[in-house]
């Protein structure tokens, strides 16, 4: 597996949906004689641990809309190149603090198309009907006639997706006699019984896109790149107060600071963003702080630090302190959009 992800990590350098690979290492010090390890990019939490937080609640749209294009463009790269993933699921989906985007990691199953060299690809629960097939005749010692392409990934994608959605682990539904002769029906009644909330038109919009992913016949799934195409990816979604929390950037918003008398105030206005940001530099360089005196964001404290190491520790260490007599609430906050100058309304 070392030799085979090596190679497509290599070939597949330079996409910023891909985690990087930095090099090569011998441990000599592992218990079974050397071994031979490869040096990635940190990343932050993965898909599998924001489905955990969100105890059956279902992520956000924001959440699932930024997740999807993320992966999708990460397979289109790769099915581009003739590269299939082969172990799509949600612990190898993790959040990069420093880019603010989904990434793709763990290439150990990968192969190139046409070339597939293992009989047990992908993971129980996220394996497409293809390979499915493919495991139970290798198991049998028998060759199945289809090849598997890179229409697995999609499929794996689309349960990951409707995990999301749902708030659910789907494992056993998708094993289910009722998924293997009626899958639409459901999705249908997963997206109807979400209630009122999401049954506006974006959720219609999710919906679909999975039911194209999710074609029992692999010719009729749609492909990364026509999925990228989805009106679903058209649509202005603002992140919730939770994701904010628990996907880490490099940018902090303080809440429950500032009153409306010290904003009004001049003097104190000063004083007060002196106090921050002496405060706030403890826990590593202050690149840009701004308060500002009107709504949105009327308020609330950015700061942004220089790199997401250390807004994570500001957040850890700033969160229920009490500033002026008040609990201060800290989560992150996108450094594109505090870049853009946009702050966002509706984030409670």
């Amino acid at each position: 597996g070392f030799r085979k992800e090596r190679a497509a990590l290599e070939q597949l350098r330079g996409h910023r949906n891909i985690v990087t690979l930095y090099g090569v290492f011998t441990n000599h010090y592992s218990a079974n004689g050397p071994s031979r390890c490869l040096l990635l990019e940190l990343l932050d939490i993965s898909v599998s641990e924001l489905l955990l937080h969100s105890s059956n609640q279902g992520c956000s749209m924001w959440m699932i809309q930024h997740c999807a294009r993320d992966v999708l463009e990460a397979l289109a790269f790769l099915h581009h190149k003739g590269y299939v993933h082969a172990d799509l699921k949600p612990r190898n989906i993790l959040w990069s603090a420093e880019e603010e985007c989904f990434k793709l990691i763990d290439f150990g199953l990968s192969f190139k198309e046409g070339n597939q060299d293992v009989k047990y690809i992908q993971t129980d629960g996220y394996r497409a009907p293809e390979a499915e097939l493919q495991n139970c005749l290798a198991q049998a010692g028998l060759q199945s006639d289809t090849e598997c392409t890179s229409a697995v990934d999609l499929w794996s994608l689309g349960i990951v997706l409707l995990e999301m959605f749902s708030g659910m682990k789907l494992k056993h539904t998708v094993q289910s006699q009722e998924w293997k002769t009626n899958s639409f029906a459901i999705i249908d009644r997963i997206f109807a019984s979400e209630g009122v909330v999401n049954s506006a038109i974006p959720a219609y919009h999710l919906r679909d896109l999975i039911k194209s992913m999710l074609h029992c016949d692999q010719g009729k799934r749609a492909s990364a790149e026509k999925a990228l195409c989805s009106p679903f990816f058209s649509i202005p979604f603002a992140p919730h107060i939770e994701d904010l929390v628990m996907l880490p950037t490099p940018v902090l918003r303080l809440l429950n600071v500032l009153s409306d008398a010290s904003l009004q105030c001049e003097e104190e206005y000063e004083d007060i963003l002196e106090d921050i940001r002496e405060e706030c530099q403890k826990y590593g360089p202050v690149v840009s702080l701004l308060i500002p005196k009107e709504n949105p964001g009327k308020g609330q404290v950015f700061v942004e630090y220089a790199n997401a190491g250390d807004s994570k520790a500001a957040q850890k260490m700033l969160t229920g302190k009490i500033f002026d007599g008040k609990f201060v609430v800290a989560t992150f906050y996108p450094l594109s959009a505090y870049k853009r100058g946009y702050l966002y309304q509706n984030l409670l």
